[in-house]
Order: structure tokens, then sequence, then C-alpha cells
């Protein structure tokens, strides 16, 4: 390979996000001088970014390469594979492709962004291929918990690859036709040389479970609540549990609400694509109050415990759905890692109303869009593909999938990680080289990286605090305290502090009394040392001088 990393006449594979992580999944296929991208998405931000809502894969890589950048294929509609479009589809300037439900949703994303025009979107109707320089490309639908999940069938000059995106098996998917045990038995004795997949639920000793069984889950959980308002939570973009939902209302004679502004976006989004047709019409706010407790079934956003939510607001008692004590709340979601803390506090509100809650511990009212151990040793006996690479994943998912891949009969396996290129074919495929990956951050209206001077000094104040000494033209200071732990000691803490920096200052000899930075550098430790004998912390020191 070149030191450019131009692919040559081989087939590659480099994870920008999505592999080491769960979310943000950015891959890239090289082959012949040429790369291909699959899905651009992105994740949200957690406490390690304070004040950060929205985290993307750092795209350097492929931005110094764009020229040989052919195209941005999308598997499904997920944030965590399309995110990321708005940011960056722009300024890459390839065409994007995408099925008929994603497309429309990242139509719109681009139009509130102002993009639309700047961006060639294409959309592809079933399993229809076409082709990119030496690849070509055609969409096998799967089961996932949104419409039109699928993989990809990638095929190049050195093999085929089944990209599988997000998946599971479902008999019962109550949305969609996923492709069959035949069709796919039939990729696998065409010949399949490469099977990058999903891990996320690899730990999982069983199936993830129909969607029809979580119809006649949450229908009996229903109809175990007459009398009383019944909200269900949900993620917005799962479209088989909105038909689900649809057809609990009808068969419990319930009034249909929908409260939740991306719920009525995917709503709207499924229909004009032929979902969704025989969901019952749907009532406001206004009405659903009115009607009779048992007589109106609400779905609501806000399952993952998002503070703007309509649940979290419900819980609060500040929307105008209201819920009275013995009112029923059904969590038809599972826990993303990291939410916990968020979603307990809304359940907790909940609970001090005396609001009855029922999760997918308590009843068969939720499945998983991922496959577990059966699902993916089916797949892999239907595929046989000759190399499985682990993707969607944090490490361990990710080893313990090439395991039970290597376990099951699939002759080599490669565990890779954000930044490893990896050689599929020719020979024996295997890492190749570490290209720099990292993060980058929308903060407020601009994108930053997440390893930057901005973020590392915002986490360090919310850990540590914040000191900002002023010092005028005669070196007296005056010290302002962010954040300290000291209270009714602050003022005494202040004194002192302001009194170690005038000695500091005045320790100083010869040149460097009048050298800015030596006097700015002495106030700096002086006040930091005094903090930390205070109240042990170390905090951020800002040294301004006041020419006066």
């Amino acid at each position: 390979m070149k030191k450019d990393f131009t692919p040559e006449r081989e087939l590659l594979f480099l994870a920008l996000g999505g592999s080491g992580e769960i979310g943000m999944n950015v891959n890239l296929y090289g082959c012949d001088g040429k790369w291909l991208m699959v899905d651009l998405g992105m994740t949200f931000g957690a406490n390690e970014y304070p004040g950060i809502e929205l985290v993307f894969a750092d795209p350097a890589f492929i931005e110094e390469r764009l020229d040989d950048l052919l195209g941005i294929v999308l598997t499904h509609a997920h944030e965590d594979h399309i995110g990321a479009v708005p940011y960056f589809a722009a300024d890459f300037g390839v065409p994007i492709y995408a099925t008929p439900f994603t497309a429309e949703l990242v139509r719109r994303k681009l139009e509130e962004a102002g993009i639309a025009d700047d961006v060639e979107l294409n959309v592809v109707s079933g399993t229809d291929s076409f082709a990119l320089g030496p690849f070509d490309v055609s969409y096998v639908p799967l089961a996932h918990s949104i419409a039109e999940g699928n993989a990809l069938l990638i095929e190049t000059p050195y093999g085929r690859v089944f990209h599988t995106g997000d998946w599971k098996l479902d008999e019962e998917p109550l949305v969609g036709e996923p492709a069959t045990e035949g069709e796919l038995t039939q990729l696998g004795d065409e010949g399949i040389l490469a099977m990058v997949c999903d891990s996320t639920n690899v730990f999982n000793a069983n199936a993830s479970g129909s969607e029809g069984d979580v119809y006649r889950g949450l229908l009996e959980e229903v109809r175990k609540h007459g009398g009383k308002r019944v909200v269900v939570t949900t993620f917005a973009s799962n479209v088989a549990r909105l038909q689900t939902l649809g057809e609990v209302a009808k068969k419990t004679n319930r009034r249909l609400c929908v409260a939740g502004r991306s719920l009525e976006r995917i709503i709207e989004v499924s229909q004009v694509n032929g979902y969704l047709q025989d969901m019952p019409p749907q009532v406001d706010f206004d009405t659903a109050m009115g009607l009779p407790k048992g007589e109106v079934l609400i779905v609501a956003t806000g399952g993952q415990g998002e503070p703007r939510a309509a649940l979290a607001r419900i819980a609060e008692d500040s929307h105008p759905i209201a819920l009275d004590e013995g009112d029923v709340v059904l969590f038809s979601s599972r826990q993303i890692p990291g939410n916990e803390l968020a979603i307990g506090k809304v359940q907790n509100m909940l609970a001090d109303r005396g609001i009855v809650m029922v999760s997918d511990r308590q009843s068969h009212i939720h499945v998983s869009g991922h496959p577990g151990r059966p699902e993916l040793e089916a797949l892999y006996s239907w595929l046989r593909p000759e190399i499985l690479v682990p993707v969607h994943g944090e490490i361990r998912h990710m080893r313990e999938q090439a395991r039970l891949g290597l376990s099951s009969g699939i002759p080599k396996a490669v565990t890779q990680k954000n930044g490893e290129i990896v050689r599929l074919a020719p020979g024996k495929p295997g890492k190749l080289a570490d290209i720099p990956s990292g993060r980058l951050v929308l903060d407020g209206d601009i994108i930053v990286p997440a390893d930057g001077e901005t973020v590392t000094m915002r986490r360090r104040m919310a850990r540590e605090g914040m000191l900002i000494v002023a010092l005028n033209g005669q070196g007296r200071a005056r010290v302002e305290g962010i954040g300290l732990p000291l209270d009714e000691d602050y003022d005494e803490f202040v004194e002192e502090a302001e009194g170690d920096i005038a000695a500091a200052i005045g320790k100083l000899r010869g040149s460097a009394r009048k050298d800015r930075e030596a006097v700015s550098e002495a106030a700096r430790l002086a006040a930091r040392r005094a903090a930390r004998r205070w109240c042990g912390k170390n905090p951020q020191t800002r040294v301004i001088q006041v020419d006066s």
C-alpha cells in the first residue's frame, strides 16, 4: 500500500466510528484507488462532554481524500447511522444513496440544515443494484426496529462483502418483508468473502424475539389496566412498534393520542412511504383528556429520560396530558447504557405521584432490534463467509463475536477498532495500518475536537472549579472563585489567596518583575496553591492583567 493509504489492487475496510463503541457508525471500503462510505452516524453527548449534545466520528482521513470518495450508502435511518449527514455531506460533495423511507428522513434533515440543494440524494428502490467505481452495491432487507433496515451486498473484483447494518431475525416483523432463509442461503451459495456484522447483543444467549410477540404482550398488558389512562413510551423510530400500538388501540377500543414531535414526524414519513396505513385516527390532547380514562391510549416520546421530551413533562405535570395516581406508563423500550440516571429521574417522579410503571423486565412489551447468539449462528450458517469482521459494539462485544464466529466454523475473524485499516483481500486478511481517528463534538453551533482545549477545559472546570485572578498595573490582585466548595470560608480564602499572590509577585527579581508572563505565572501558581490548601481542588486558573 502506498504511504498515502490509497487502496491498490485490494479490498480494504476501515471504521472511523462504531468499532469499539455502540453508535456513531462510519465505515469505509477501499478498492482500486477508490473509497466507499457506508453510513454517517453520530451519538449523543455524555457526562464526559459537558454542554455537548452531539458527538461525531472525526472524518479527517477521508476529507483528505475526497477526490477518491465515490459516495455514501446508508443502511437505515437510525441516528447512529445517518445523524451526521447534515453536518458533513455538503462538504464531502459526493452522492448519497438510501431506500425511500431513509431517504425521506435524510431529505428533511438536509432541508432543516438549508443544504438540500447542495447534496445529491439518490433513492434506491428495493434490491436494485447500482455501481460506484469498483463497487456494485445492492440492498438486502433485514428485520430491525425501524422501517427498511437493510444489509448491503457489496461486490468487488476481490470478493463480495455482506455488510449487515443493524438486524435481527423476526418471523412476525409486522412491517416490511425481510430476506428469507432461502434467499440468504443462496447468497452464501454464490460466495461471501467477508461478513461485516453487528455485535451489539452477542452476549444474549436467546434470540431477540418477534414483534408479533410484543403485540400480544402489549395487548395483554393494556387490557389489564381497563379504566386507567395508559401511556406507552417507545423509540419514535420503531415503526413496527407504532404499527403494534395502533392495533392494540383498536383491539382495546381506545382512541390513539401521540405526544412528541419525533413520533409525529416518523408517522408522517412512514405513511408517505406506504407504512402505517391502518393506523387509527389520532386525537389531540384536549380530546384525549376529555375521554374516559379507559378509552385513550397515549404514545409518548421520552423513554430514555430526555428532559424536554413528552414523558418527562408528563412526569413533572407540565404537559397537557395529565396522569393521576393509579394510571399506567408502559416502557416499551430498553435502557440505552448511559441513560440510567435520566430514566431513573423520570421514573421516580412518576412513582412519587403513585403512577404504575411496567417495563420489559416485568412484561413482554419490548424486544431488541439486534441479534442474539442464535440469530448470529443462523446467519453464519446461511452465508458461510470466509471472513468475519465484527463491528457495532464495544471491544468486548466484537471480540466475543469473533470467538463465536470461529467456533461456528467461519475460517477467519478479524477484530479491528476505529482507525485500523484491514485488508480483506487478496491474501491473508488482517490489520494493515493505523490512521489517526478521533471524535468531534457539536458545541453550540461549532464543530470542535472532542479532545481539544475547549472541551478539556470545560471538563476540568466541571470537576475542579475555576479561579479568575485580576492583576492591576501595581500588581494588586483580585480573586474570584467559581464552583469551589468553600461556602462560609470563601471570604477568608480570597483574602489569603490575594496575599499569597502579592507575596509571590514580590519575590520576583530583576527583569522578571516586568515580564508579564512571569508575573502571570507566579500569580497563577500562588492562587492554585491557595485553593488546594483550602479545599483540595486544583481549579482551572486564569490571570487577567489590567493596565491601570
